[in-house]
């Protein structure tokens, strides 16, 4: 692979990761609600599942999310089924986020961090449109012939890019000119991340249904 042709994979890559959706939305949860730590361990863990992702769909997965669209929409039912939990978490959390403006985020403990690394995960694995990026953008760089070291590389970029860019996010959000505010109206924001993640789920759900019937 020449060096323009990576170049072009990592800048899709980067517009792709920072395109606002469900994963930002769980970044920014656990960035406020619990700790710049947690949402370090969202976004290296969100960036191993697109790592995941990128590997599969080179290793044949994305041309199995596409000629099957009942293992495809089987993946996307579990996805919605799992924002609409978090929606349920995030909504039942959102009364006790009122005390951040006077007691400060939770403290960084293995739990928050085990907890954010495990959302942040399983929202890229239950994400069957990431395979399918992968395999609309891969089929136009990687050849047929090309080395699993290539592809490997493609692969460590498009995760390394994706964490990048959340750590990034985890950092501005836990920013001392902006981690205040964001406390103080964490409440309000907590029930916005989770009408968020319903209305996903619901959107999921409603694109499935002709499929079903079908």
């Amino acid at each position: 692979m020449t060096f323009a042709a990576w170049l072009s994979v990592a800048t899709i890559c980067i517009l792709g990761a920072m395109t606002p959706g469900p994963s930002l939305a769980v970044v920014l949860r656990h960035s406020v609600g619990q700790s710049r730590q947690a949402g370090f361990a969202c976004a290296l863990a969100h960036g191993a599942g697109v790592g995941f992702y990128a590997v599969m769909t080179m290793a044949g997965l994305g041309v199995l999310f596409q000629t099957m669209p009942v293992f495809r929409e089987a993946v996307s039912i579990l996805g919605a089924l799992y924002l609409a939990w978090l929606a349920l978490k995030a909504w039942r959390g959102a009364g006790s986020r009122a005390r951040f403006a006077t007691e400060g985020p939770n403290r960084a403990t293995a739990d928050n961090i085990g907890h954010a690394a495990r959302d942040g995960f399983m929202i890229a694995f239950l994400n069957p449109k990431i395979a399918l990026f992968f395999l609309a953008l891969f089929s136009q760089f990687v050849s047929a012939d090309a080395s699993w070291t290539a592809k490997i590389w493609l692969a460590l970029t498009a995760a390394g890019i994706d964490c990048a860019w959340y750590c990034l996010v985890a950092i501005g959000l836990s920013h001392g000119a902006v981690l205040p505010w964001l406390q103080r109206n964490s409440g309000i924001i907590e029930r916005l991340i989770a009408i968020l993640f319903l209305v996903i789920a619901v959107r999921v759900f409603w694109s499935i249904i002709p499929v079903l019937l079908g």
